[in-house]
């Protein structure tokens, strides 16, 4: 149950809806309201139902949130609040139901009574959901009563709000089908997506339960998530692959000027920082005040201790917050009643009151966390001054890649072979394993626009490398110096040379253990690249075809049976299995995975939404744990086919 002290002490009724204008805007422009009318934008009409039954939860009413889909893709959002109020709106003359679902801007946000706290910023929640949508229904259980009423056509009433018949129910049900004349690209909604968001949100809110179901075509899939422990598991959760360095998860809760800050964090002996924050539920993902509060706090607290225990003496240099955020696994969620954001994107909390408020009682929790806990806090600052040693090793390395010397005219490394062009929009780098293929790739390429940089042998893990390391391992440096951008803190897109990174690999196990690798290189050091959708992998053809002098390349098992049926079965079919890049002549390779009329390029993508699964992926492919591996292998074999092993 959530807590009862969390109540707000308020009628919520009538009078707490304010109305601020019309709603015929949305279908003409439904970017401006929820960003945008891809799977995405189709996504996020479910959160803004959810959020209105959050926000009932955190004002200690809502205990059980329930989201269904429905055949047809209709979704259906139950919750056991309050209800919303029914009566006569003073302001709109139409039912406050009506009110809220037709008129823009009206909600129980703006005045402070009827809510402490909101995930929803504009009130525009419901009235925008129901203009995106071909139907909506809404059914009210308050005070005894069931009311209904029916929307169609874009948020048009059928008729009035009614009352239809006792009830000992309470709470609201919204059930809503989004409409396909606004989400032309989708209306299919994806289980995955709505279960790692709901997972999210039941992490955030201790105690809140939250179930999801997907009754669409027979399928019958149902997760159920509450958590106690909240933040706390989830750092679990995050950590749950890593070997954490103390056992004890620290957690930090307190409240100031109707602020509530909540931290969990415990450290791992990775070399990875990760640190989540969220404003009203919100993932701030590009940070802000709270997060900085935080990162003030910690290095001031691990500082102090280490100056005061005699871990660090007088003539040594203080411990950076980099040193102090190694190996790191954080959340930080804060619950605000008035957040305010930069950029429109509402990823940035900007309330400058924040970041003191945050520092304080983080400050204070922890120091007293580490004056309790002498065991742990030895570790962690123990590990903060290795780290730091590394760095100052790490720094060093990094100026040796960044040095010219008077003979050197250029810094780009000796085995690239560059392109003539010099605009990074027309350029394309090929990595490529192995000096052969690398050979082959540097005949076959189009010498304007396409680089070339071989690789020799496996490049190092990084999962389980720190930075000296890094910086001092030779395929990573020359990788560092062809893409310009440097990395780290001192990555800057902007000097990015070329805008499609294309990792080549042979189409085997080794070459997808290499491409991982890489991989696993960019999304730690670069992450940037990825999001920004310029990270590729090139797709070799499997195999060749050829017959009475005509050739055919088939890129999967399927499209060489389609190549076989079209030109027939006999004993002129030469078939060859390319086992790897090294096998074909320049012009194959161009043709087939260089040339940009006919390559196949996968693009690497990853949103803000995945990125802690996205973590989680590679910590237990590339960690040190070999169990949880086996398992993500096992799990995942039956999406591989024909491997050559």
């Amino acid at each position: 149950m959530m807590a009862e002290e969390n109540k707000v002490q308020h009628s919520y009724d009538e009078s707490d809806i304010q109305v601020l204008e019309g709603l015929e805007a949305v279908r003409k422009r439904p970017g401006m309201y929820i960003g945008t009318t891809s799977s995405r934008g189709l996504h996020h009409l479910v959160w803004e139902i959810v959020d209105n039954s959050i926000d009932e939860a955190l004002a200690g009413y809502a205990s059980h949130i329930k989201v269904i889909l429905k055949d047809d893709d209709v979704v259906e959002v139950i919750d056991d609040g309050r209800g919303m109020p029914t009566g006569k709106h003073a302001k709109t003359g139409k039912s406050t139901v009506e009110t809220i679902f037709t008129v823009l801007h009206a909600g129980g946000k703006f005045g402070g009574g009827g809510y402490k706290v909101s995930g929803g910023l504009h009130g525009v929640g419901a009235s925008v959901v129901n203009a995106l949508s071909s139907w909506l229904e809404v059914n009210v259980y308050r005070e005894g009563k069931e009311y209904y009423q029916r929307f169609e056509n874009g948020g048009t009433p059928v008729a009035p709000l009614k009352e239809v018949g006792p009830t000992d129910k309470q709470g609201t049900k919204v059930t809503f089908k989004a409409d396909a004349e606004i989400f032309k690209e989708t209306t299919t909604y994806d289980y995955e997506v709505l279960r790692q968001r709901i997972r999210e949100l039941a992490f955030l809110n201790k105690g809140l339960r939250i179930s999801l179901t997907d009754l669409r075509d027979g399928q019958n899939r149902e997760h159920d998530y509450m958590y106690e422990g909240g933040i706390k598991e989830y750092v679990a959760y995050i950590n749950k692959n890593k070997t954490p360095i103390h056992d004890e998860i620290i957690y930090v809760e307190d409240m100031q000027n109707d602020i509530k800050i909540e931290v969990s964090m415990q450290y791992n002996d990775g070399y990875q920082e990760n640190i989540y924050s969220f404003c009203n539920n919100i993932n701030t993902h590009e940070g802000g005040t709270h997060e900085e509060g935080f990162r003030l706090a910690l290095t001031r607290v691990i500082n102090n201790y280490a100056r005061k225990g005699n871990f660090l003496k007088e003539k040594d240099d203080a411990l950076s917050g980099e040193d102090c955020r190694e190996g790191l696994t954080a959340i930080i969620s804060v619950k605000h009643p008035d957040p305010q954001y930069e950029g429109q994107t509402k990823t940035k909390l900007g309330n400058a009151e924040v970041r003191k408020i945050a520092s304080n009682i983080i400050s204070k929790s922890l120091d007293q966390f580490l004056l309790e806990n002498p065991d742990t806090a030895k570790i962690i600052v123990e590990k903060a001054i290795v780290a730091s040693h590394a760095r100052l090793a790490a720094k060093k390395a990094r100026e040796m890649t960044r040095r010219k010397t008077g003979m050197e005219i250029t810094s780009l490394p000796g085995k690239l072979a560059d392109c003539s062009d010099k605009d990074p929009k027309n350029c394309e780098i090929y990595i490529v394993e192995g000096d052969s293929a690398g050979g082959s790739a540097k005949k076959a390429r189009s010498r304007a626009t396409q680089a070339i940089l071989p690789l020799r042998g496996k490049i190092l893990n990084v999962e389980k490398a720190r930075l000296d390391k890094i910086f001092s391992n030779a395929e990573i440096k020359a990788m560092i110096t062809a893409f310009g951008t440097g990395i780290h803190e001192d990555f800057d897109i902007s000097k990015l040379r070329y805008h499609k990174i294309v990792i080549m690999t042979d189409a085997d196990v080794d070459g997808a253990h290499i491409a991982t690798l890489m991989l696993t290189f960019i999304y730690r050091f670069m992450p940037e690249l990825i999001k920004q959708g310029h990270v590729y992998l090139a797709k070799p053809p499997l195999y060749k075809l050829e017959k009475n002098k005509k050739v055919w390349y088939a890129y999967s098992d399927e499209e060489l049976a389609a190549i076989i049926n079209e030109v027939g079965r006999d004993q002129n079919n030469k078939i060859q299995r390319y086992k790897g890049l090294g096998e074909m002549d320049a012009e194959q390779l161009w043709e087939t995975t260089m040339d940009p009329e006919h390559r196949i390029l996968l693009k690497v993508c990853m949103d803000e939404e995945t990125e802690s699964e996205v973590d989680l992926t590679f910590t237990t492919l590339m960690g040190d744990q070999v169990e949880p591996r086996r398992k993500f292998i096992e799990e995942n074999a039956q999406f591989v086919k024909n491997l050559d092993i």
